[in-house]
């Protein structure tokens, strides 16, 4: 029998075979709750709309999402809508339809409301010029009331092989304030098999330049699991991160699902993927160096420097998680725009067209405002949705569930509306994953590591769905 050690700075966790064995099963990632399987295609605009209109009553403050799908080149593992272009010009009749949703949506946002959050994703946002970029931005500007104040994040996803240092000047003076490299593996053959070849040089001095231009805060995206990894090599790799000290650190678990995606099908020998074992002890070798190393591992392949906002926010118990990971905006309306967006608006969930052709026909110049969104599903969260959501939530940020708190806000008494949750609990508890006390669910140290599992008995659809849709949790 294996065991696998994580060393943690409140303790040492040993996790044997048979418990990963037990727990590495296919299951959500609980960036919304129900998850984008249950959505309706035959949700309407005018559902969407209403729920702008409460949330307009409700003056919160506003996220902005903006999906820019194109990139030079594919990357083999990548599970994201892009779309393969060598030019930008070619993003020209996408841009006037993604300016021409931005306006429509403009119209009704009550201008009142602060965008404290924006975030460009993709895909490949730097694949736009400068001029391109200053062009989407000052459109967003003019439709939107953007914060600029300490608080506020202004937020891009950046490719180090395609983004110049005349676009990060432009970034910092329209006001982007952070930055997400997408790193993945510093060792040569993993790159290659995933046809993502970058340089630790090239990182570094662009890392270096973003500090010099007072970007507030970088994240590095890595993946374990791809091609020819190894604990070793992927320890060369954990090593130079630490070197390089981005604020934040995002280290995702390979998802393969060749079915479901075509780049990883065609390119992706599953012959030289690490088996489980090797992945899990890739993952907790990288734990080890980043909280030995002034990291602290806030959950769901998340770390963060100790200082870091994502820290303080979840010892205070206001972390809040959403499409785009781990946040600390916990009461913004996300608003989504561009092809396969997805909005999250108090209790109603929908996505935009996920094709490129039909997304840009919505906007064609026959299109005629009225506040039309291209959506091609939704879902409106009914009562049972938004408690086991809020539960959900508090699993996988806070690693606590106050019973009084839930039964304040849903009149309900918690024992009784979940005593089949409670005894499903009962064996995780067991298992040392969680403490079921008299006032309160709580996450131990050893089921941080296990946060999908924990979450999964309060997901009511779970065995409606099919798991081939789902990654592994571990």
């Amino acid at each position: 029998m294996t065991n696998y050690k994580i060393n943690l700075p409140e303790e040492s966790l040993i996790i044997t075979s048979e418990l990963l064995s037990k727990y590495d099963k296919a299951g959500p990632r609980y960036t919304s709750y129900p998850t984008a399987p249950e959505w309706d295609t035959n949700f309407s605009t005018d559902s969407w709309k209403k729920a702008i209109d409460r949330s307009n009553k409700l003056e919160t403050d506003l996220s902005l999402y903006f999906h820019i799908p194109f990139c030079r080149s594919a990357c083999y593992y990548c599970a994201c809508n892009f779309v393969v272009s060598p030019e930008s010009k070619s993003s020209e009749p996408y841009l006037q339809a993604l300016y021409r949703e931005i306006s429509s949506i403009g119209e009704l946002i009550d201008k009142n409301r602060q965008v404290s959050q924006v975030h460009f994703g993709g895909g490949t946002p730097t694949f736009l010029n400068c001029e391109q970029l200053e062009r989407t931005f000052e459109q967003i500007k003019s439709s939107f009331n953007i914060s600029f104040s300490a608080e506020s994040e202004i937020s891009i996803e950046i490719d180090p092989r395609v983004t110049s240092y005349e676009q990060l000047r432009l970034l910092k003076k329209l006001g982007f304030n952070r930055v997400s490299m997408g790193i993945q593996d510093f060792n040569l053959k993993v790159q290659e098999s995933v046809n993502r070849i970058q340089s630790f040089e090239m990182v570094s001095e662009m890392l270096q330049y973003c500090r010099e231009l007072g970007f507030q805060s970088i994240n590095f995206d890595l993946i374990y699991g791809l091609p020819y990894q190894t604990v070793e090599s992927f320890k060369e790799t954990i090593d130079k991160v630490i070197q390089i000290s981005p604020d934040r650190i995002a280290l995702f678990n390979y998802a393969h699902l060749p079915t479901l995606r075509p780049f990883q099908k065609a390119h992706i020998d599953e012959t030289k993927l690490p088996n489980r074992d090797i992945k899990f002890l890739i993952f907790c070798e990288a734990t080890k160096a980043f909280c030995a190393n002034g990291y602290e591992y806030i959950g769901m392949d998340h770390f963060a420097k100790v200082d870091d906002e994502l820290c303080l926010a979840r010892k205070d118990r206001s972390l809040h998680r959403n499409f785009q990971g781990y946040t600390t905006k916990a009461g913004c309306d996300l608003i989504g725009m561009g092809m396969t967006s997805i909005s999250s608006i108090n209790s109603v969930y929908s996505q935009n067209e996920k094709k490129l052709n039909k997304y840009t026909e919505f906007f064609s110049e026959n299109y005629e405002s009225k506040n039309l969104i291209p959506i091609e599903k939704g879902y409106e969260s009914n009562e049972q949705d938004l408690l086991r959501r809020s539960i959900i939530n508090k699993l996988l940020c806070h690693g606590v569930v106050i019973f009084k708190e839930i039964e304040n806000e849903f009149s309900i008494s918690f024992a009784k509306y979940f005593q089949k949750e409670l005894t499903q609990l009962q064996e995780l508890q067991n298992d040392g994953l969680v403490e079921l006390r008299s006032n309160g669910i709580y996450v131990t140290n050893l089921g941080r590591i296990f946060l999908r599992n924990i979450a999964m008995p309060f997901d009511s659809y779970l065995g409606k769905t099919s798991s081939k849709l789902f990654s592994r949790t571990v």
